[in-house]
């Protein structure tokens, strides 16, 4: 639950930003929805998903301002090439998050 109600205040608090004008609102949504979702026993094929969810650009890459939630919040450990954005392979070490 409270996972739920974090994911749901990030998102209301992007949307009251004016640099997150274009996002789709239902794509924001399901990569909330699918964080949330998310513990140790998740697959490659769900961070996969929540990949694409959250690259909003198509530029196969997340960068900070795209991150939400966990991501968000661990988004310099996982950016393990401090590109300043993390792949997807960076993105898997997100499993070791979570509990």
């Amino acid at each position: 639950m409270k996972k739920i109600v974090l994911s749901l205040a990030v998102v209301v608090t992007m949307f009251s930003c004016n640099s997150v004008k274009d996002v789709n609102t239902s794509t924001v949504s399901q990569a909330a929805t699918l964080l949330s979702s998310l513990s140790s026993n998740s697959t490659v094929q769900q961070i996969t998903s929540l990949f694409s969810l959250l690259d909003t650009n198509n530029d196969e890459a997340i960068s900070s301002t795209e991150a939400i939630g966990s991501v968000a919040d661990n988004f310099d450990v996982l950016d393990t090439d401090s590109s300043s954005s993390l792949n997807l392979t960076e993105l898997t070490g997100l499993l070791s998050f979570l509990k």
